[in-house]
């Protein structure tokens, strides 16, 4: 059944969890503005990895994969492609020590569709796994 519910403000009961649902699979519900125009949605992906050794997901949505690509870089593989390559990604990522890691988010190809790229360096910008690296993409 499909409708729209117009409100000023959606709230869980006390003692149960507010859901939103979309019908597909690996994909955020939008935001539209008045005009039904969709200006934001959810978070599209987002990962938790372990990416030092035989790199490891520890949690994840719309991740099917990461593939290594050596030192400090990651191939981010999603389940369902973004909608275009104009997503942005937010990264953060560290080795549990205290050490210094200046985590970014870059491209060595064309973005794509398929997959986003996450690129780890030390306090030099040398590309450097981390044992915990963390990003979300957006779009």
């Amino acid at each position: 059944m499909a409708g729209t519910i117009v409100a000023d403000q959606l709230e869980a009961a006390s003692t149960s969890t507010l859901v939103l649902k979309n019908g597909v699979a690996n994909t955020p519900p939008t935001i539209q503005d008045s005009a039904g125009t969709e200006i934001g949605t959810f978070c599209r992906a987002w990962l938790a990895l372990n990416g030092t050794g035989a790199i490891a997901i520890r949690a994840s949505f719309n991740v099917n994969t990461v593939t290594d690509q050596g030192n400090g870089k990651y191939r981010v593989n999603f389940i369902t492609a973004m909608p275009d390559a104009n997503f942005s990604i937010v990264t953060n990522a560290g080795d549990g020590a205290g050490g210094t890691c200046l985590p970014g988010a870059s491209y060595n190809e064309a973005p794509t569709t398929g997959y986003g790229q996450i690129i780890t360096a030390n306090s030099v910008f040398t590309p450097t796994d981390r044992a915990y690296v963390y990003a979300a993409f957006f779009r």
